[in-house]
Formats: structure tokens, sequence, C-alpha cells
């Protein structure tokens, strides 16, 4: 025979017991402490589980929906992992740091950190099935991840839907026969506004790069025009929400709302179109992009090898999925499907750029640009001298808002998800909660269409989700795989999936993984710079107030893990093994100045 009596504030949380080849039954004994010492009380036979362990929690059904199909899941994970930064980032970045040769380190911090910690990620999700928060009953000590994870996603929605807000006020002004970024002599136009046709490189002989030309109609029509930002003298100076881009802005609440208001059962129609458009426009742009003169000369600078010059995870829980679903399947797939999808738009978009080089008889570089700059001014400028200029234009914000809507569905999802497992009374009412965070946003998101309200979302967009998001992932790799354990967690996936994760899945998980992030987070905090936008200098206290937007969020984790430890009583070594043992080995009764223990008995019997 085989005891192992396991008190409730001693149990291990490294590694499950082991599988008995026999026959096997489990006693249950309730035995009451108190102040004299232990007593038995009764006893009771339990029902051998049936995946045929020796122990193991039951895992109870809970009344979850689940993804109507699996194509459904795959997309809104798609969709979710694929947002504007495949777009407007990671084209430049790879063209910035050596071209091809940037892959070589892309792909392998793919292979050593994105796909393992992704694959962990929808592991833990689907076996659990619970959100960001509760997901830590298997090590409660690391709750506060979840709330700092929760927090990083409502901080992004509050900047990322005034992006997509733009996209549909874009959206909505290239219904027009002739394109309003075309020509100046607009009301919004300034005297200095040049026509692009007589900029060239002897204008811009002086080290400015055409990317930087600020007085091109569609550069004055995005600052000028949409943003009014030369209405303000900086970040102190906001003024007034814009209307038109507040109506954009409810436009597209009142979209995620809809999307959300009924769970994976109405988001998961919605993105059949979010997801898969943005492969369509791409497609379509790509076949106009490479018919452009000067295409090819912005294609082989994108892919141009030098090492000279050579140097995104999606992280949130989607517990919807039915228990035995393939997600060592959904984890490859979708971490490729990103890769592909930023280098594939990389083609689109320097295709379109080295047209623009070639228009104005300049390099690549002086055109090439990431973020707000490329979508918002360098490309709908390029688009504007084609034939057929409405008609692609309103192509490529589609595509925008698709990818914008996409994301933003899957931050807000992680957000009320979290939440409304963690709080019963807003799971109860989850209409009216998801009705209150969408509102939320829109209220905060308010302070980014003023004048000045770049300037709030460059802020955003710099602390609230870089070291912060890092941060906690490289504290869930280290609670997962050092506490809970990378044994019990490659159980799990064996129960769900019926084999465990290979020893490289579990070797990245407990070393090499965390061990990145480590390193990422340091040189982050050490070689963050003085933020800025374009030639704006944020005064001091801007970036602390930045900071604290990111330490808002970070200090959940030892907040939680310092109230966790308190709330518990007994000895030091008792405290800390009842933060770390997995909720359902918590046998603890309290009943006045009596804690009742429920301790198991295992063996296996001949």
């Amino acid at each position: 025979m085989n005891i192992q009596v396991l008190p409730e504030h001693k149990l291990s949380s490294v590694a499950p017991l082991k599988q008995c080849n026999v026959e096997k039954k489990e006693v249950e004994l309730i035995l009451v402490k108190d102040q004299n010492g232990v007593q038995y009380t009764s006893s009771s036979i339990i029902p051998t589980p049936t995946s045929g362990h020796c122990a193991g929690p039951t895992r109870p059904e809970d009344d979850r929906e689940t993804w109507g199909k699996k194509i459904d899941f795959l997309l809104s994970v798609i969709g979710f992992a694929v947002d504007l930064a495949n777009v407007w980032r990671f084209p430049y970045l790879c063209y910035k740091n050596g071209g091809g040769a940037f892959l070589i380190p892309y792909i392998l911090f793919l292979v050593i950190a994105g796909m393992p910690l992704f694959y962990m990620e929808l592991a833990l999700g689907q076996y659990n099935r619970e959100g960001a928060a509760t997901i830590w009953k298997i090590c409660p000590i690391f709750k506060g991840v979840g709330y700092t994870v929760i927090l990083i996603a409502l901080y992004v929605g509050f900047y990322y839907n005034v992006i997509i807000a733009w996209s549909l006020y874009y959206l909505f002004s290239s219904m027009t026969r002739e394109l309003p970024w075309l020509k100046c002599g607009n009301s919004w136009n300034s005297l200095n506004c040049t026509d692009p046709k007589s900029i060239n490189g002897s204008i811009l002989g002086n080290g400015t790069s055409y990317a930087k030309y600020k007085i091109t109609p569609a550069a004055e029509y995005y600052e000028r025009g949409v943003l009014h930002l030369h209405e303000s003298r900086g970040i102190q100076d906001l003024g007034l929400p814009r209307w038109e881009l507040t109506l954009c802005l409810v436009v597209v609440v009142f979209i995620l709302y809809f999307s959300l208001w009924k769970g994976v059962k109405s988001s998961g129609k919605v993105v059949y179109i979010t997801a898969t458009m943005p492969y369509v426009v791409l497609f379509v742009l790509l076949i106009r992009g490479i018919t452009l003169p000067g295409a090819m000369k912005g294609i082989r600078a994108y892919l141009h090898i030098d090492f000279k010059r050579n140097s995104k995870n999606c992280f949130s829980f989607l517990p919807y999925n039915k228990f035995d679903n393939n997600c060592y399947r959904d984890a490859l797939l979708t971490s490729t499907v990103n890769c592909v999808t930023s280098f594939f738009s990389g083609f689109a978009i320097f295709s379109v750029l080295g047209y623009m080089a070639y228009k104005h008889g300049v390099d690549i570089e002086d055109v090439a640009t990431e973020g707000a700059g490329l979508v918002f001014i360098i490309y709908p400028e390029a688009i504007s001298t084609l034939p057929g200029s409405t008609f692609w234009a309103i192509v490529f914000f589609i595509m925008l808002l698709t990818l914008g809507i996409d994301s933003s569905m899957g931050g807000m999802e992680a957000v009320i998800t979290g939440l409304t497992d963690d709080f019963k009374i807003l799971k109860r009412n989850r209409k009216l909660f998801t009705f209150a965070t969408a509102f939320g946003t829109f209220l905060i998101a308010l302070l980014c269409i003023t004048n000045g309200g770049i300037y709030v979302l460059t802020l955003f967009d710099k602390y609230a989700a870089g070291t912060s998001i890092l941060f906690a992932v490289l504290i869930e790799a280290i609670g997962v795989s050092w506490f809970y354990g990378v044994d019990r967690f490659s159980e799990d996936i064996e129960k769900m999936m019926g084999f465990k994760p290979g020893l490289y899945w579990r070797l990245c998980w407990k070393f090499v993984s965390p061990a990145f992030l480590l390193f990422v987070v340091i040189a982050s905090t050490l070689t963050s710079s003085v933020l800025k936008y374009d030639e704006y200098v944020f005064p001091h206290w801007s970036n602390v107030v930045g900071w604290g937007v990111a330490m808002s969020s970070m200090l959940f984790v030892p907040c939680y893990a310092i109230y966790k430890f308190l709330s518990v009583s007994g000895t030091f070594k008792e405290r800390i093994a009842y933060c770390i043992t997995p909720e359902h080995e918590h046998h603890l009764v309290a009943e006045g100045n009596v804690r009742q223990f429920k301790v198991r008995v295992h063996f296996c019997a001949f």
C-alpha cells in the first residue's frame, strides 16, 4: 500500500502523483484540527477518476459557452494576433534592421519565445476554461498577473479604438470623386502647403526625408484637417474633443459592443468578415502595387540583406474551446500565420513606397516610415495619384478598419471575460458590464481626439503595453513552469490531447523563454528613451506619468501576492504552501476557531 497524506497547507504543486498500473481506489478522510491536536471524524470511498490517474482534480463542467465551430476560434485568434502592427510596424522594422537579415533573429525569437508562450496561453485557457485572473487558481499567489493583463488590455483599448476611429474617418472622407488630401487650397491647409509634384530630391537635399516633410497635402490633411494638431502647443494644451472624430469613435464603440455583448456566439460570427477581409485587401493591394513603376526597387530594398544594420506575441486567454481541442496545432498555425502575414504585408507596403521614391526621385529611406505616418500620410498620398484612387482608398481603409476592430475585440473580450469570471455579479449582468466597459473606454479615449490628443495617444502607446506586458508574460511563465510545474502542466495537456508536450517545449517553458523575457524586460527598461513625437519633446512630467501608467499594471503582481500571503493564517511555511498550491487541493473549511482539513489517502490495491 502506498499512502500519501497531504494536509491542506503542505500540498506539493510541483509534480503530480504517479500513475499506477493496477486498480486504484481513493479514501477521503475528514480530519478536524483544533488547539488540542488532530482528531479523526469520518471517512468515505471516492469513485476512481476516469482518467486513470491515482490523483488529480476532477473538472466540474461549467456552463461556459463554446465556439460554434472550430473555424470561429481560429479566425478569432488569428484576428487578435494579426493587427495594425503587422502592416504599419513590421515591414519598416524589417527594412530598417537589415531587410532579409532581420528575419533570422525574428524567426529565432518566434521559435524560442513566441510559439512556446502562445502554446502555453492556449493550453492554459483551454484546460482551465477561466479568464485571465481566475485561471490562477492553479497557483493563487500569481493572480495579480491576471489583473495586470486585464488592466493592460484596458489601457490599450483607450487609444487603439482612436486609431480605428481615424480609419473610419478616412474611410468616410474617401467617398468622394477627388480625395481631400490630393491638393492644397483647402480650409485646413497652411500657406506653406506644397504640391507633391514639385518636391524632389534636390529640394530634400538639406537632410529632411520626404516622410518627415510635413507641408504636403496628405501630411497637412492628417495633422491639420483630422487631428488639428496645429491648434495645440503640447500635451499640456489638449483642448476639446473634435466632434467629427467623436462621432466616429461612437460608431467604433457600438460596433465593439454589439460584437461582444453575447460573448463568443456573436463575436465568432463577426470575425468571418474582420479576420478574412485584410487578407483579401492585402492581396489586391499587392497586385496593384507591383504594377507601379519603381515597385521592384521598393521590394528589393525590403528584402536586401544587410547584416551590419541588423542589430509580438498574442497573450489573451480564450477559454471557450472544447476540452479535447488540439491547441498545439492551433498555436503553431496561428503563430505561423502571424509571421507570414507580417512578411507578406511588407511586399504590399514597399511596392508602393518604391513607387513613391520613384515619383519624387528620392531613395527608399526618404519615404520609408512606420506607424500613423505610413498608413495615414505616405500610403494615402500614393493612392491619391493612382487611377481609380477613390476605390483604392476605400479598400485600404476598410482593411485598416477590420484589422483594428478584430484586435480591439480580442482585447476587450480579455477584460470582460477576466472580470466576469472573477466577479459573478458581473457575469450575471454581462450585457450591462460589456456596455459599461465599452463606454468607459470611450470616455478615456476622448482625451486622444482633442487637438493635442496625438500626444496622449503617443504616451499610451509607449508606456501602456511595452515593458509592462513583457513583465506580465515573464511572471506568467515563471508561475506556470516553476510553481505550478512543467510536469503537472504537461499532464494537463495530455489529458486534453492524449500526448505530452515534447522535451523542446518543456525546456523552453522552464528555461529558455523566461531567460529571454528577463533579458528583454531589463533591456527595454535600461534603453528607454525620452518620449518624442516628431520634433516635439515631451516635458519631463509626462514621462513620469507614462511610467506611472506602466507601473500601475505591473504593481498588481507584488501587491496581490502580499495580500494573498497576509490573508492566510498559519506559520510562514504554511502560508507559502497555501499560496502556491492549486485551489482544487485546498480543503480548508474555516469554522470559527476550528479548522477542518480534508486529507486524501491514495493507495493502489492488488
